[in-house]
């Protein structure tokens, strides 16, 4: 079995069971009731090796938002994509060189809703290893591949809290390499973990 195979079955088996993933999971802390969202889409790249990777960009530091994070390629889906999916590929595209031919698409997961209004949804896919990727400066300062293993591995994955207008909320981090995975990417990369059977939800 290929292992756009073995992750499509896995992800199949894991959206048949709605217990993995907790509500508080799915929408960052800071919303109270309901805001308006706009559609955004992100590309889970994972790489065909032996040791599968999956592909994650720093973000540039003259950004105006969570400028300097780790973060998967994509951004806003823009009127003229066809669905979250084009949206995706799109932006991988125009943030790190990925030519879109070259995405095996998976699946979607669950979409991740932000403070900053967005509805984003997490796109799969796999890509050959070792592509050319160039890091476009004005959104990304550097791309880097982490193994996926690590990455979905429950035991490396740290859940934090903190006080925000008087109430405790948490939020995950990952740590590889001097690198500091958290807030929306790790929060994905929890759900991800939980709906490809590397772990279930603990309160």
């Amino acid at each position: 079995m290929t292992l756009a195979e073995q992750l499509r079955a896995a992800l199949e088996k894991g959206h048949g069971d709605n217990s993995l993933i907790a509500e508080t999971d799915l929408r960052d802390p800071r919303i109270h009731g309901t805001i308006a969202l706009a559609p955004a889409a992100v590309l889970v790249a994972i790489t065909d090796r032996p040791e599968p990777g999956l592909i994650l960009t720093k973000r540039s530091a003259r950004l105006r938002q969570h400028a300097g994070q780790i973060a998967f390629p994509g951004g806003r889906v823009d009127p003229g994509d066809a669905d979250e999916i084009a949206g995706a590929l799109r932006e991988a595209r125009e943030e790190i060189g990925l030519d879109p031919q070259m995405a095996q698409i998976i699946g979607v997961t669950d979409r991740y809703h932000t403070f900053t209004g967005f509805d984003i949804v997490p796109v799969l896919a796999v890509v050959p290893p070792d592509l050319p990727l160039q890091a476009q400066e004005d959104e990304v300062a550097d791309w880097f591949e982490m193994p996926l293993a690590f990455a979905l591995d429950p035991a490396n994955r740290v859940r934090r809290e903190m006080e925000f207008e008087g109430a405790m909320r948490h939020y995950y981090e990952i740590k590889w390499q001097g690198r500091m995975i958290w807030g929306i990417t790790a929060a994905i990369l929890a759900n991800l973990s939980r709906r490809l059977g590397h772990d279930r939800f603990a309160a």
